[in-house]
């Protein structure tokens, strides 16, 4: 099989021939550490790597195909992981200066289970600086462009993965997600981003185990791939207060089933009546509701009381970042982005009343936001308010001539639903007014992870069968000239120090 045949194959395909003996690790592994050599220098989506290791993990994998073991859920799926995600003897630099040469003994909660469903790592994928932002750039690796046009953002802080994903150099990638990190670039590359509920994928990481607001989850090409990487990553996790088992666990969520649309019960709104939208973003989206309000039993227009939320997700986020970066900022200030030093600040100008007023509040837009769902079944909106902007704009100061009000604002779309704990996933639904790939937000219910995604797996099914609604695809060979301006940013080359496993090069 070419391999450009092999890579456009979906997880589960390759899942699914992987244990039929019809396709070997090996060979896919290969293909993958081809593409990315091949298309990778036009985008900067993937970082660091591991190729060797990653080749000896494959004849190993392999070994266990033709013994007739028993095999992971992932078993020999090459893994793209975001560098906010401790590798062992992979560098980790979370895209600051001040870990460009930090190799992590071991894995992280998340890797370590991708892993045990025998995900092979082939490498890192790139990020805004420790994930700040929805612009994946940093000093220490460059900027990602768009699959699209490269010289646009690939959004963020997952922008590495969803690229990866969108130009097939690995079937499987990680994401996070504090205000749209998964959810954004999905949009943005013409993929899936799956947002869980809090404590369903567990989290080690987190410096506020009670906060709900970031959460770990799982990116694919396609609704079904996305499932099956976040069914490889449930369980309990002592170190995350937050973890559940749901009743649907395991093979349950590896499976979407579709459901009958004209069930369904529609929400939908432009701008939850306090983001800023652009106004061609506005007219985009009613013409997708027109395409697929038939679907639907019914589809009516719903107008959330998001009032206090953008104040509501300043002081909330800003606890977060004063947790994260208090000893960093006191000792060396000069080593933090200024996305970094923008968030600690306004927190620790923040007082206790801010505190217990910003959860107050997130309670009451919480409460009234399930209210929606006595008459609806999901929500739609947008993903993003704005068509992809050009990478060197560290993010977006204005929208249809309005001042965002900081760095984040213009993430407003996304971020209310982190504040509701909703889960929520981005899904393609064509281009958009500038022919770039437009995301629609999908909301469930509270808890309603399994549910929504069979909603989603059924949407896809009939967005794929309008070409005004199919998901858009890159084209390749428009990229294979490398793109150097992508490292202008870029302040020293990472320094490798012999990590285990890990292949010495500077940023790709």
């Amino acid at each position: 099989m070419k391999n450009r045949e092999l890579l456009s194959l979906s997880a589960v395909e390759m899942r699914r021939q992987i244990g039929a003996r019809t396709l070997s690790v090996p060979e896919l592994v290969d293909a993958c550490i081809e593409r990315i050599e091949a298309v990778n220098p036009a985008v900067n989506a993937v970082t660091a790597t591991c190729f060797e290791r990653a080749r000896q993990e494959a004849q190993a994998a392999q070994q266990q195909v033709m013994r007739g073991e028993p095999l992971g859920l992932l078993h020999g799926l090459p893994l793209g992981v975001k560098d906010l995600e401790d590798t062992a003897g992979l560098l980790s630099t979370y895209g600051s200066p001040r870990f460009r040469s930090h190799v992590p003994a071991h894995d992280n909660s998340l890797v370590a289970s991708l892993r045990n469903a025998g995900a092979i790592v082939l490498g890192k994928t790139n990020v805004p600086e420790m994930g700040a932002g929805a612009n994946s750039r940093n000093p220490v690796w460059g900027a990602t462009g768009n699959p699209f046009n490269p010289s646009l953002n690939a959004g963020g802080s997952s922008g590495g993965s969803a690229v990866a994903l969108a130009l097939d150099m690995m079937p499987v990638c990680t994401g996070s997600d504090t205000g749209g990190s998964l959810r954004i670039p999905a949009a943005m590359n013409g993929v899936v981003g799956f947002r869980p509920s809090p404590g369903l994928v567990p989290v080690d990481r987190r410096q506020l185990g009670w906060t709900p607001i970031s959460v770990v989850g799982p990116m694919g090409r396609n609704v079904e791939d996305t499932c099956l990487q976040l069914a490889a990553t449930l369980g309990l996790d002592d170190r995350d207060p937050l973890s559940y088992l749901p009743q649907a666990a395991g093979a349950g969520f590896s499976q979407p089933r579709h459901v009958d649309l004209a069930s369904l019960r529609v929400g939908y709104t432009e701008d939850f009546g306090v983001c800023p939208v652009d106004d061609g973003v506005r007219q985009v989206f009613r013409e997708r509701i027109d395409a697929i309000r038939h679907l639907f039993r019914s589809c009516d227009p719903v107008t959330p009381d998001m009032a206090e939320a953008d104040r509501c997700f300043d002081v909330v986020r800003a606890m977060g970042f004063v947790a994260s970066f208090k000893e960093a900022y006191e000792k060396e200030p000069e080593l933090l982005g200024p996305n970094i030093r923008a968030n600690y600040e306004m927190g620790a100008s923040m007082s206790l009343a801010d505190a217990a007023w910003a959860h107050l509040e997130q309670t009451r837009i919480f409460r009234n936001f399930q209210q929606l769902y006595n008459d609806v079944d999901i929500v739609i909106s947008p993903t993003t308010p704005v068509s992809p902007f050009p990478w060197t704009q560290l993010y977006l100061d204005e929208i249809n001539g309005q001042k965002t009000r900081n760095y984040y604002h213009w993430l407003g779309l996304t971020y209310v639903i982190t504040l509701v704990t909703n889960p929520t996933i981005s899904l393609p639904c064509g281009i958009d007014q500038n022919g770039m790939p437009f995301g629609l937000q999908i909301v469930g219910r509270h808890r309603g992870d399994f549910a929504l995604l069979n909603i989603a797996y059924s949407l896809e099914a009939a967005f794929a069968a309008n070409p005004a609604t199919a998901r858009p695809l890159p084209d390749l060979q428009s990229l294979l000239a490398p793109r150097p301006d992508l490292q202008s940013i870029v302040t020293h080359p990472p320094v490798y120090g012999g990590a285990a496993g890990a292949d010495a090069h500077a940023p790709v």
